[in-house]
């Protein structure tokens, strides 16, 4: 008890910077060949421990002059890193990495996604992607084709390729990766919806209503690009508006998701 009651309110002020100050160095170095030096450091202290324990000399005497010498071996060979971590310190950035990096990896998948509809429209080559939110889209993933793949453009545009066999389904994106291709989705059975929508599009509109997911259908009649949401859909979306919703639903805490939908969805039935 008499420890507890000598701690200070800077005390733990201290312990939590400290704390904090610990994570995102980690966060920084996380991915790069900083991890390997940090596990071989832990194998150098533990082998210190067990030579101190056990009393052999040799092992501490060598364990003591990687010590003496280690300092000036990882500013040697780890320079690189180490020059990266002071820019971004001296840039302010050093604690906003870990958001930058995430929105980084959301950017390239948007890319890549945005490159293969642009692909798939210019030609009028039809395709339906569905972005699986907070509804779990399991059910769906399993009537089709498992993929579990990186997002790529070349892999989105073979699989919506005619005369392929997953070029008729849907592909549905979950948790930044193309988990499944040729799903079979619940057509909507709105009597409101336009004649002139095909199977893909009730198919995207019919899934927005089960679901939160985004649905992105290209038409191979007119190559136009929709969009379905909330059982909502929005055609004849251009690219700046395409890129600008799909982040907007895909990046960490959205808010106010539904404002798009509100303003256009009724204009398209």
């Amino acid at each position: 008890m008499g420890f507890f009651t000598d701690i200070t309110v800077l005390d733990i002020i201290d312990i939590l910077i400290v704390s904090y100050v610990i994570y995102k160095l980690i966060m920084i170095i996380r991915g790069t060949r900083a991890v390997q030096l940090l596990q071989g450091i832990l194998v150098v202290i533990v082998a210190w421990a067990f030579s101190l324990l056990l009393g052999l000399n040799t092992l501490q005497w060598m364990m003591e002059q990687a010590f003496n010498y280690g300092l000036l071996a990882v500013i040697i060979l780890f320079q690189p890193e180490l020059r990266r971590a002071l820019e971004q310190l001296g840039r302010g950035k050093i604690f906003t990495r870990v958001v930058s990096e995430e929105e980084k990896e959301v950017n390239e998948r948007i890319s890549e996604v945005i490159k293969s509809i642009n692909y798939l429209a210019k030609r009028r080559i039809g395709a339906l992607i569905v972005f699986e939110k907070e509804t779990g889209l399991n059910e769906y993933i399993e009537s089709g084709i498992q993929l579990r793949s990186k997002i790529s453009a070349e892999l989105l545009i073979n699989i919506f390729t005619p005369n392929t066999p997953l070029h008729d389904g849907a592909v549905v994106i979950k948790n930044g990766e193309i988990r499944a291709a040729g799903c079979y989705l619940p057509l909507s059975e709105n009597p409101f919806i336009s004649k002139e929508l095909g199977t893909r599009h009730r198919a995207a509109i019919g899934m927005s209503e089960v679901s939160d997911a985004l649905c992105i259908v290209v038409s191979e009649e007119t190559g136009g690009i929709s969009m379905a949401m909330n059982g909502q859909v929005v055609r004849d979306v251009k690219e700046e508006s395409l890129i600008s919703k799909i982040f907007e639903e895909l990046k960490p805490n959205v808010k106010d998701r539904t404002s798009f939908w509100k303003r256009r969805g009724n204009q398209n039935g």
